[in-house]
């Protein structure tokens, strides 16, 4: 029996998921987590043999989500189901320690495939972001500002994009608003950017918020 923790900020997409796994064999739901922190916690209380893990929950998410679980409980593969069908954020999560990356708009029958495999200690990539992933050191992607970033920096980034205050990303991740400011400036400087409104419709143009 592979039992699953579903992690999604989102209680209807936790409850479709949940239907969808359930008629799956072999598979069970053995908890559900709404933030990044509650993730966490529960996997100090025991681990499942697999986690799908949203990347846009409150708490500590996305890369930096990714590393804390693996630091935690490293022999637990992570499936990434999310919205974004972006290879340079797939590429990330991947290299953060992801065994999966699959989009929401998957059928049923793909993510029971995906769940399968990552649970059998082997990786699956959405087959639509696999060209880009393979190919994520060409020219085309290497022009794309964001790709300049750190992953703490890609990650703030990420935040303010979606309206996060300085002191909720320093709060989340356990940084002092100084820090964060410091990243913030950076970031904007090495994408070119020179406000707030301009990195939103950035982020926005590259899909990067869908």
């Amino acid at each position: 029996m592979i039992r699953v923790l579903i992690a999604d900020d989102h209680a209807l997409v936790r409850r479709g998921l949940q239907q969808v796994l359930q008629q799956a064999p072999g598979v069970s739901v053995v908890g559900e987590a709404s933030d990044g922190w509650q993730v966490l916690e529960m996997l100090r209380a025991g681990a499942p043999d697999l986690i799908m893990l949203d990347l846009s929950m409150p708490g500590p998410n996305g890369v930096d989500l990714v590393k804390r679980i693996k630091a935690l409980v490293p022999h637990v593969p992570i499936l990434v189901v999310s919205m974004h069908a972006e290879g340079q954020i797939a590429s990330r999560i991947i290299k953060a320690g992801a065994a999966g990356y699959l989009t929401k708009d998957n059928e049923p029958e793909t993510l029971i495939a995906a769940i399968r495999q990552v649970a059998r200690g082997k990786h699956f990539i959405d087959p639509r972001l696999a060209t880009e992933l393979v190919f994520g050191s060409s020219l085309v992607n290497a022009a794309v500002p964001h790709s300049l970033l750190s992953d703490r920096e890609f990650g703030i980034f990420m935040a303010i994009a979606r309206g996060r205050s300085i002191n909720d990303i320093a709060l989340e991740l356990h940084l002092s608003a100084k820090t964060v400011s410091t990243h913030k400036a950076r970031l904007m400087q090495k994408m070119g950017i020179n406000n707030i409104s301009e990195l939103v419709l950035y982020a926005s143009e590259q899909g990067l918020l869908v």
